[in-house]
C-alpha cells in the first residue's frame, strides 16, 4: 500500500485525486487550512486530514516526519489582474501559495521519500502559454513547472519522477467563479459564460476533475517510471 499526500486535497481537483488514490486502496493523507473543510472531504472514506499551511516552513516540514512514497503539491490558487492593476501584495501571495508552497512541499518530501517515489506539481495551461488577465498567476506556474524540470534532474538516478500536470479550466470551484464573474461583469447569461471561459480549450467543454485524477494515477504508476520532467497538458488540445 502507498501513503499519498495531497495538499490542498480538501476541495476541487485535489479532491477528486485524493480520491481516485483512496479507491485505489492508497493509505491518503489531505491537507489544508480548514479542518471543517477537509473533514467533510474525507467523509465515508479512510482518508487523513491534516490541517497545514504550504506557505509556513514550519507547518510542511510537521507532514513529513513519516515517508510518502506519492507527493501531488496541489495547493494554490489566485485572482485575476492585468499587471497594470496588480498590487505588489497580490503578486507576493500567488507567487508563495503557487511557486514557493510547492519548493517546500517537494524540499520537505525528499527529505523521507523512499527510492522510486513519484512527486507530482499541478500546474496548468497557465504554465504553458502568457496570459493577459491573470500574469502573476501564470508566472507562479511557470515557476512550477521550471522547479519540476530541474528536481527532476536532481532525482532521477534515485528512481523517483517529478512531473506537473497543466489542466485547462476544470469543472470545479474555481470555474464557476470565472463564469459568475463574468456574469456579473458583463451581464451574461450563465450559458454564454460558460462558453467564454472554455472558448480556449478546442473541445468546448470544462475538464472533469476525474480526467485530471486518472492523469496524476498514471504518472504515479509503474508504467510512467520513465516520463520525469515533464508538463502534461489536460486540454483538449488548448496547448
Amino acid at each position: 500500500m502507498r501513503r499519498v499526500l495531497v495538499t490542498g486535497g480538501g476541495t476541487g481537483l485535489g479532491l477528486a485525486v485524493a480520491q481516485a488514490f483512496s479507491d485505489a486502496g492508497d493509505a491518503v493523507t489531505i491537507t489544508g487550512r480548514r479542518a471543517d473543510v477537509l473533514e467533510t472531504a474525507a467523509q465515508g472514506r479512510p482518508i487523513t486530514c491534516r490541517t497545514a499551511d504550504v506557505t509556513r516552513e514550519e507547518d510542511v516540514a510537521a507532514l513529513f516526519e513519516t515517508p510518502f512514497d506519492v507527493v501531488v503539491a496541489n495547493a494554490g490558487g489566485g485572482g485575476s489582474s492585468k499587471l497594470a492593476n496588480t498590487s505588489l501584495a497580490d503578486w507576493n501571495a500567488t507567487l508563495l501559495v503557487n511557486m514557493t508552497g510547492t519548493f517546500l512541499t517537494f524540499r520537505e518530501a525528499l527529505t523521507t521519500m523512499p527510492d522510486g517515489g513519484r512527486l507530482i506539481a499541478m500546474a496548468s495551461t497557465a504554465s504553458l502559454k502568457g496570459n493577459a488577465a491573470i500574469p502573476a498567476y501564470t508566472a507562479a506556474k511557470h515557476g512550477v513547472l521550471g522547479l519540476v524540470r530541474s528536481v527532476a534532474q536532481d532525482v532521477a538516478r534515485r528512481g523517483i519522477t517529478c512531473n506537473a500536470v497543466c489542466p485547462g479550466f476544470a469543472d470545479t470551484d474555481l470555474a464557476d467563479t470565472a463564469i459568475k464573474g463574468l456574469m456579473s461583469r458583463f451581464g451574461m447569461d450563465r450559458d454564454a459564460a460558460t462558453q467564454k471561459v472554455v472558448s480556449g480549450n478546442p473541445q468546448g467543454r470544462l475538464i472533469d476533475p476525474s480526467e485530471v485524477a486518472g492523469t496524476v494515477m498514471f504518472l504515479a504508476s509503474q508504467a510512467a517510471a520513465s516520463i520525469n520532467g515533464h508538463a502534461l497538458a489536460i486540454s483538449g488540445g488548448e496547448v
